[in-house]
């Protein structure tokens, strides 16, 4: 199993290893990673799909109190499937909310670029 310096996995991750200390103190990851014999850390394949995972959710929105709270009932093991799901769902619309919003947003701004388009399209070449 590889394991990865504390920079290797900023550089895998696209974070900085400040930011990867963070979620570590803030209760984000599901452990600490483990330490080499010197003390330092050491992120595995396991540690890397996590983060990966709540950068996804945070880079969508969800906020770092419910990315903790879900972090939490990973690390409680089975049992609360249902809560899991429930805080993913309703994360879920949330996203599907900002989506449909930015999508409206895209196509206004399509209108808009069509009838510019179509102005200069009738605009004599060279006058």
């Amino acid at each position: 199993m590889t394991s990865l310096t504390i920079a290797e996995a900023a550089e895998q991750t696209g974070l900085t290893a400040h930011t990867l200390r963070y979620y570590e103190r803030d209760g984000l990851m599901l452990a600490a990673p483990d330490r080499s014999a010197s003390g330092h850390r050491r992120y595995s394949e396991r540690d890397l799909t996590w983060i990966t995972l709540i950068t996804r959710l945070r880079s969508t929105g969800m906020p770092i109190r419910d990315v903790r709270r879900y972090a939490a009932l990973v690390r409680d093991g089975d049992g609360n499937e249902l809560e899991r799901l429930e805080l993913l769902m309703a994360h879920r619309g949330r996203v599907e909310a900002q989506l449909a919003e930015v999508t409206a947003n895209l196509r206004a701004i399509d209108h808009k670029i069509g009838i510019y388009e179509g102005k200069l399209a009738q605009v004599p070449r060279g006058a």
